[in-house]
């Protein structure tokens, strides 16, 4: 299929930008996407049963870590086995109703990610600065309070941005800059004005991921104020344990996002415009339960358990 269509005035599909137009590349790369796919949901997968089963981790923190584990699994399969298979039959193609699903769908899972990274760095701030109040202000009930507000809000928020975009008219090409359907390389293809729509991608991108990320960084300053006056180092050392990760995974996913929302358009077909949004896609729910189970002694002692229960029931 060409890549170039000009004069595009039916809005019935458009075509993705491929990782590469090397057949033997597309089907490296598609492997690759499968294999991080697979790695990346059985991950998350496992820390949703772990944490669910082990009535030891029915804590805010787990509560939320499991959250985050099935946001990460859905954030995943939007977009990684469509691009898998798209580069392994070398097929580019989506339409406008999968379009607008996916961009939708993206929004969706990555301000519910962020604004559940921020609720998860307020968990560990009570914690580690309030433990005495900690059972009060963190009660499950504000738990639950918590997650459904990112849930409610990030619907709102999704469905704007979609219904936003797809208002416009898109004529100068059918060909989206990117691996999946997402609001700035379409509006590059857009033949409608389209500042209010960039104003308002710019200024919510800013105000929902540098205000999250704002807010964690004050969070972890105090935490880190305070584990320093901790008199024992192995609890400095264990409470650094928890955080480091965390503040790890935000920044990577924040400014990835941020770099990506704020890019000014381009008409270049290359794997810069990739890349910066597989860093925000792809990596950070990747790489979660890699971070949270690898360096969590809790989740590594539980998981030993379910893993000795499964061997003595197949016995």
């Amino acid at each position: 299929t060409s890549l170039k269509m000009s004069n595009f005035t039916s809005e019935t599909e458009f075509l993705l930008m491929g990782f590469s137009d090397i057949r033997e590349l597309q089907i490296f790369y598609s492997f690759l996407l499968g294999l991080i796919y697979s790695a990346g949901l059985m991950g998350n997968l496992l820390i949703v049963i772990i944490t669910t089963i082990d009535r030891r981790l029915h804590t805010p923190m787990y509560f939320f870590l499991r959250n985050l584990a099935m946001v990460d699994a859905c954030y995943l399969s939007i977009t990684v086995p469509q691009a898998s298979f798209n580069s392994l039959v070398n097929n580019r193609t989506i339409s406008v109703t999968g379009c607008a699903t996916q961009v939708f769908l993206v929004i969706f899972m990555a301000y519910v990610e962020v604004t559940l990274l921020t609720v998860m760095a307020r968990d560990r701030y009570v914690a580690i600065c309030h433990p005495l109040h900690y059972p009060v202000i963190m009660s499950p009930r504000v738990c639950l309070q918590m997650t459904l507000t990112c849930l409610i809000t990030g619907l709102v928020y999704s469905a704007f941005h979609a219904s936003y975009t797809f208002r416009l008219s898109f004529c100068h090409s059918n060909v989206v800059h990117q691996f999946f359907c997402d609001i700035p390389s379409l509006l590059r293809i857009s033949c409608s004005d389209t500042f209010t729509n960039k104003l308002s991608l710019l200024a919510s991108a800013l105000v929902v991921g540098a205000g999250c990320y704002g807010f964690i960084t004050a969070s972890y300053v105090r935490i880190f104020s305070t584990v320093l006056k901790f008199p024992v180092k192995e609890d400095q050392k264990k409470a650094f344990s928890t955080c480091i990760p965390h503040i790890s995974v935000v920044s990577l996913f924040v400014i990835s996002g941020i770099y990506v929302y704020s890019q000014p358009p381009s008409d270049s077909e290359s794997l810069k415009d990739i890349i910066p949004s597989v860093f925000y896609t792809v990596i950070p729910p990747f790489l979660n339960p890699i971070i949270y189970s690898l360096r969590n002694k809790q989740i590594k002692d539980a998981m030993g358990i379910v893993m000795k229960r499964t061997i003595f029931i197949r016995k």
